[in-house]
């Protein structure tokens, strides 16, 4: 699915992270997808905490999905 940007441009929704996405670092399951100018990155809940301060300056896009780990199942 995609939506328009205000500048014209077009934003692509980016599907939801799963039990397949892995932790770049650990191996863990990721909730967290960072994009950067030279790809994307994956963290667990843990790494995407650590690096948040290192990266977020530079990140094109911070996904977060930490907040499923709340969820009642």
């Amino acid at each position: 699915m995609s939506q328009f940007a205000g500048d014209g441009t077009v934003e692509l929704e980016r599907p939801s992270l799963t039990a397949l996405d892995r932790c770049d670092m650990c191996g863990a399951q990721a909730y967290v997808r960072v994009t950067l100018a030279s790809g994307e990155l994956l963290f667990c809940a843990h790494h995407g905490a650590e690096y948040k301060p290192k990266l977020i300056g530079t990140a094109l896009d911070w996904h977060d999905e930490t907040d499923r780990l709340l969820e009642d199942r």
